[in-house]
């Protein structure tokens, strides 16, 4: 508790000294699918996330993104239905949550090939891919983006997902982070330590494209995974991905710390931003890394206004649009207890089902002069991490949240593109003469121009251990 206090006491005085601000990294939080976080808002008239289908859709995104100087676009992902909701998965399909949902890798080279400067994230289980062929396949997209590619690592917690690729059923929690450990482990060798610096050689007159003393098969044999290698990639930009983490249980959190460089968080406010920042940061340092090596991205939207007024109306029009239903569906699917078979309206106090109290029970506190019901769940979970206001309350918000520890912002969606067309057209010029957002993109891969520090992991990464360490020891 010292130790946060300590780091809360810090951070505020560091923001409140400061003459000008560090610049806020953005992300826009995404997924290719119809609805991914706020449910229901598809069916708004103005709101294109049914054309998740069409490339131009994302295409178009991206352009507007890099227009205003936003870090990345990072794609969410799933490769299975939600837990079932009343009995069965019906209300995803109905309802257009997170299904169909398409592959989001497939279009990074086209968004790559459309901007110059915005950074490419996605999410990949290590459920659903062999690391050899994985790791391929990354490298080839930072060789096509000019190093710009970032990996969302993550494990996997849906059932339907863990059958769809031949399990049994869901894995233990803990074994998947044993098992996401040996995967990052077999990438780390191929990235870092199958190919030397200088082993593609392309020497026209020497008639040698690649040397191959300094080319090495990395021979890793472990608890899952038997990966003779070489990587059959030369080094890209980047070599390892920029590599993001959302993980949030103490197992996540040691994952995060050991390997991440940013880190998606959801905390439900400011106390918790800090608390959860500087407990990770503190982990980092036990595993010898830097609390500077990672950076936090909370997940926020916001709706913005000429006057308060203006946006408060704007938050009131959009919450009529909000599927509640829907909304707890995906609570109910996300953590695996069906809430479909009681009202919205039903208190959370008369829920009878096992669990129930630990998981909802913080939302009593939120509506203190009634019993709060379903629909407060539904509720909260679509407006909580909303800031509704001018572009100057907003930016007051966003550097508070800064203030807390937080590095950067994974800018969620009601609707596509007017979400983040509005964010770009009407906040981010404030942001930027406050200096709360970049207003030019720096040059180099997406890793250099978030740390400043060179386009390679540094020696402090765990991956770093395997540079040169399968090349024949020299006399």
């Amino acid at each position: 508790m010292t130790s946060y206090l300590a780091h809360l006491r810090e951070t505020f005085m560091s923001a409140a000294s400061s003459a000008r601000p560090r610049p806020l990294h953005f992300a826009a939080f995404v997924m290719n699918t119809t609805g991914h976080i706020i449910q229901g808002t598809w069916r708004r008239p103005a709101a294109r996330q049914t054309d998740f289908n069409d490339l131009e859709h994302w295409v178009r995104l991206a352009k507007t993104l890099e227009r205003g100087k936003f870090d990345a676009v990072f794609f969410a992902d799933v490769v299975g239905l939600y837990a079932p909701y009343r009995g069965d998965e019906r209300k995803y399909f109905e309802a257009g949550l997170q299904v169909p949902s398409n592959d989001p890798s497939v279009l990074a080279s086209a968004i790559a090939y459309v901007t110059e400067h915005l950074g490419i994230a996605f999410t990949a289980s290590v459920l659903q891919e062999h690391p050899f062929n994985f790791a391929r396949r990354v490298s080839t997209l930072d060789h096509a983006s000019k190093g710009r590619i970032a990996w969302n690592i993550v494990t996997n917690y849906l059932p339907n997902a863990s059958r769809n690729f031949g399990l049994e059923g869901l894995t233990r929690h803990d074994e998947r982070y044993e098992w996401a450990d040996e995967y990052v482990d077999v990438s780390y060798k191929l990235w870092e330590g199958s190919w030397e610096e200088d082993a593609l050689l392309q020497d026209r007159a020497a008639g040698v494209h690649a040397d191959f003393d300094k080319v090495h098969k990395i021979n890793h044999e472990g608890p899952r995974y038997k990966v003779e290698g070489p990587h059959l990639v030369s080094p890209s930009p980047q070599r390892t991905p920029l590599l993001f983490q959302a993980g949030a249980s103490e197992a996540g959190r040691t994952f995060a710390a050991k390997n991440a460089e940013a880190v998606f968080i959801q905390s439900p406010n400011l106390a918790a931003a800090a608390r959860d920042t500087a407990d990770i940061r503190l982990r980092a340092a036990r595993h010898g890394r830097s609390g500077s090596d990672i950076k936090f991205f909370q997940g926020l939207y916001v709706v913005p206004g000429s006057t308060e007024a203006e946006a408060k109306q704007k938050a009131a029009e959009l919450d009529e649009w909000i599927d509640y239903d829907a909304q707890l569906s995906h609570i109910s699917g996300a953590i695996g207890i069906d809430f479909g078979h009681e009202d919205l309206d039903t208190p959370v106090g008369e829920l009878k089902t096992e669990g129930v109290q630990s998981v909802v029970g913080w939302i009593k506190d939120l509506v203190p002069d009634r019993p709060a019901t379903l629909r407060d769940v539904a509720h909260y979970t679509a407006t909580n991490s909303r800031i509704v206001g001018t572009p100057e309350q907003i930016a007051d918000g966003l550097a508070r949240w800064q203030a807390a520890g937080v590095d950067g912002i994974n800018l969620v969606n009601a609707e596509i593109p007017g979400s983040y067309e509005e964010f770009v057209d009407h906040v981010a010029p404030v942001l930027q003469r406050r200096g709360l957002m970049q207003a030019e993109y720096a040059a180099g891969t997406l890793r250099h121009k978030l740390f400043g520090r060179g386009d390679r992991l540094p020696d402090r990464h765990p991956a770093a251990r395997y540079r040169g360490a399968f090349a024949p020891q020299r006399a």
